[in-house]
């Protein structure tokens, strides 16, 4: 396969992300569902980049991984962040002690034949306030049935593969892989939001899903979200989406700068301080330190806002038009503040705006 990307420096990943960038700006509502870019993905190796080596991945660092994702993330940030939940099925599966999901869906899914997706809101940040767990696991003759619904699943309607937590009456809980076409399972088309509809996120209905021990990932055990290798949600990952689509918004200040000397000083500032936050991410990566994963997310969020603005003023009229990137940067900006924002910088956000002092210093 001579367009595998198996480093990220590479120039094929350069030469994708033109692709992908593109072609981004078709990726508007439901109907749009990004599987050309996706298909160019698995064709270039993307899905390979986040599976060890000893089962047929590239076994790419952290580091590595991050780069890869900004890079990403700065061409097409629909995409991307389907691929975040895509790779957070397969990264859980792979991570299994019961290798036979594994063994029976991990060569179709890294190679793109077949997709994946999570449904692990409801055990995190979502609806965790209410009394009765959105999705229950009932123990039937040696397995499960699965009851309630999924309610923040990207590409539901789209998914082979459904990695999805689910809470037993004593408070364990349970990760199944659960085949898309299962009977009984329901997903929904995905809904019209402010910024990437086309991810098609939306509920998953579960009406007496049978699971038999063959499809169990982990558990059951408390916090079973806590064992194993997968996405993390509301970390780095989502940091490094919102560092990518700033690059994005930066590259056009500068790009529009070469013919306006009143746009220099602020496009140079603004690459400058995403240069630095973007070294920070990357150092995170590296392991413990003196980085703190919530002050990168606070920064993040604080930076792809004002960073896709000031493309939109550079922009002016043109930008408000409906189709041109600095508008849509803008509107995807907003998906920070509410994907997996840990309540702390949440509250904090808020303050800022309503000029609160905030209970929590985040810089």
């Amino acid at each position: 396969m001579n367009n595998t990307i198996t480093d990220p420096q590479s120039d094929l990943l350069d030469e994708l992300c033109g692709q992908l960038s593109a072609s981004a700006g078709q990726w508007r509502g439901i109907s749009h569902w990004p599987a050309e870019s996706l298909k160019r993905c698995g064709d270039a190796g993307v899905f390979r980049w986040f599976v060890p080596t000893q089962q047929g991945g590239f076994g790419w660092s952290d580091r590595d991984q991050t780069e890869g994702y900004l890079k990403l993330a700065e061409a097409d940030l629909v995409t991307t962040f389907v691929i975040t939940q895509y790779m957070g099925a397969v990264r859980r599966i792979a991570a299994s002690e019961n290798q036979r999901v594994a063994q029976n869906w991990l060569d179709r899914l890294m190679n793109g034949d077949q997709f994946a997706t999570v449904g692990i809101s409801h055990l995190t940040t979502s609806r965790r306030h209410l009394k009765e767990p959105a999705l229950k696991a009932v123990e039937d003759n040696g397995g499960y049935r699965l009851v309630g619904m999924s309610p923040w699943v990207t590409g539901g309607a789209h998914a082979d593969l459904l990695v999805v937590g689910a809470t037993m009456e004593d408070g364990r809980q349970v990760l199944c892989a659960v085949p898309g076409d299962a009977e009984g399972v329901q997903a929904k088309p995905g809904c019209e939001l402010v910024a990437l509809s086309a991810s098609c996120t939306d509920q998953v209905v579960f009406d007496q899903v049978r699971v038999d021990q063959s499809m169990i990932l982990g558990g059951p055990m408390e916090n079973v979200l806590s064992s194993g290798v997968g996405a993390r949600p509301g970390g780095l990952q989502t940091s490094t989406l919102a560092v990518g689509l700033s690059m994005a918004a930066a590259k056009y200040l500068e790009r529009e700068a070469a013919a306006r000397d009143d746009l220099a000083e602020p496009a140079s500032r603004l690459t400058a301080e995403i240069n630095s936050l973007r070294d920070r991410l990357l150092s995170a990566c590296d392991g413990p330190s003196a980085v703190d994963a919530s002050q990168i997310r606070a920064d993040a969020n604080r930076l792809v806002l004002r960073s896709t603005q000031a493309a939109l003023m550079a922009a002016k009229g043109a930008g408000f038009v409906q189709g041109h990137p600095a508008g849509r940067w803008c509107q995807q900006a907003l998906f920070f503040l509410v994907w997996s924002c840990p309540q702390p910088i949440s509250h904090a956000h808020l303050c800022e705006l309503t000029n609160v002092p905030p209970a929590l210093d985040l810089g």
